[in-house]
């Protein structure tokens, strides 16, 4: 008998979330399987069994978060397979950790905290805190899935242990084409399980992901503890947007794909940042007597998927011409909304570029994401009048603004930087031309 703990998925990784279990106690498992989905700090990924055997019990909940090193599940190997093992449910709540029982629970036990008798396999209790404030006893995938699909569960009569819904209660309902819009307008106001904590602003809960709040703890850090100012240039991008018509029209005529404008800009960067190494650089803390200056340029797209904001990488993005950077970053986004980043996808980055402008958002600045030393916030391509000798002329506009790191990054080289940037995207045949 071993125990499966809770796996260290990547280096900023303190605690994980049980996503979805794939096997159940009394299935079969080999070596490679699906054991389990685990949200981390930057993505869901799946567990796979490092040893063959059959699956004993579940000791943590789906949706439950539990630290680094928390046994979640034990696996019979056929080995010192013991007697008697006490198994802790661990529930699916934001909830103090959940301590280890004394000793196993061998008859039902009065006490509403207290697990049930064992059971073969696994004893499974109905903690209260499932059922939520409708008393609907169902797992947090079904509530997260009735929400989606404005399901009624108190109709419903789950097959789980102890009466819970499961997702394959839903699969008829989930079949059915939804209300009309007329139907469901009753219900439009109910946006999440959660009670109503204000009742003159019609308030309620929404649980947050784990992610979001591993993106909200590390934005507050980086906000409080990395001195950050902001520099902000304007690029005239007329000649940029006339050469991307016209490689967009020899692609068409080739099949190929079209170039973004944010391809263009993710080139631009890795160039300016071979010009200007020490912006692709990090500082390991303010007690540090080095910095790191990166030697290869790793740049990170940010983007908004649908299930919160990720950043995946692009590796020697200098060494990439328009056209693979193009191709790359599109599959990125596409996997990033399919939840189908890996961690190598996501870290190493040594820069970091967060485009809002095809939001019409003209200017923004955005927050250093840790330990790069920068980030370039770039704004709508818009057309505006401008001087030009003694006539206004209407012209494409670009505003670009860098966060740097104040302690390794100084006013001075931040404006050479962008100098250079604005440079590139004024002259674009560069980007284009130079080798990679």
């Amino acid at each position: 008998m071993i125990e499966i703990k809770m796996p260290r998925l990547s280096d900023t990784m303190e605690e994980g979330a049980i996503a979805t279990w794939h096997k159940h106690p009394g299935d079969r498992v080999e070596i490679g399987d699906v054991l389990v989905e685990i949200e981390t700090d930057k993505a869901t990924m799946d567990y796979e069994a490092y040893e063959a055997g059959t699956l004993s019990s579940i000791l943590v909940d789906e949706g439950a978060t539990v630290s680094i090193g928390t046994p979640i599940a034990t696996l019979d190997n056929g080995k010192d397979t013991p007697a008697t093992a006490p198994v802790i449910t661990v529930p699916a709540a934001p909830a103090a950790p959940a301590a280890s029982a004394p000793a196993p629970v061998v008859a039902p036990a009065p006490v509403v905290t207290a697990a049930p008798a064992p059971r073969t396999p696994v004893v499974r209790a109905p903690e209260p805190v499932h059922s939520g404030s409708d008393g609907v006893f169902a797992s947090p995938l079904v509530r997260r899935l009735a929400r989606d699909h404005d399901l009624d569960l108190s109709s419903i009569q789950g097959s789980g242990p102890g009466g819970r819904i499961i997702r394959a209660d839903l699969n008829g309902l989930l079949a059915e084409p939804p209300a009309p819009a007329a139907a469901r307008v009753a219900t439009r106001p109910v946006i999440s399980s959660g009670p109503i904590v204000d009742e003159k602003r019609a308030s309620q809960e929404i649980t947050v992901s784990k992610a979001r709040r591993v993106i909200a703890r590390r934005l507050s850090e980086s906000s409080h503890t990395i001195p950050h100012f902001f520099v902000t240039s304007v690029a005239d991008a007329q000649i940029l947007m006339e050469m991307r018509a016209d490689l967009n029209e020899q692609a068409a005529s080739k099949g190929l794909a079209k170039v973004s404008v944010n391809d263009l800009i993710i080139r631009a960067c890795a160039l300016a940042l071979r010009e200007h190494p020490d912006v692709n650089a990090s500082y390991l803390g303010d007690d540090s007597s080095v910095m790191l200056v990166h030697n290869r340029i790793n740049i990170g797209v940010a983007v908004a998927s649908k299930h919160g904001l990720v950043v995946p990488v692009i590796v020697d993005a200098d060494m990439k011409t328009v056209a693979e950077l193009g191709v790359e970053a599109k599959s990125l986004a596409a996997q990033a909304n399919g939840k189908g980043l890996s961690l190598d996808q996501m870290s190493g980055g040594t820069f970091t570029i967060s485009n809002l402008g095809m939001f019409g958002v003209e200017e923004f600045t955005a927050i250093i994401n840790p330990p790069e030393g920068a980030i370039l916030a770039v704004g709508a391509t818009t057309r505006e009048p401008v001087v030009i000798g003694d006539e206004i002329v209407a012209r494409y506009r670009m505003r670009l603004t860098l966060s740097a790191d104040h302690r390794i990054i100084d006013g001075a080289l931040a404006a050479q930087f962008l100098r250079t940037l604005t440079g590139l995207i004024e002259h674009p045949w560069r980007i284009v031309a130079a080798e990679a």
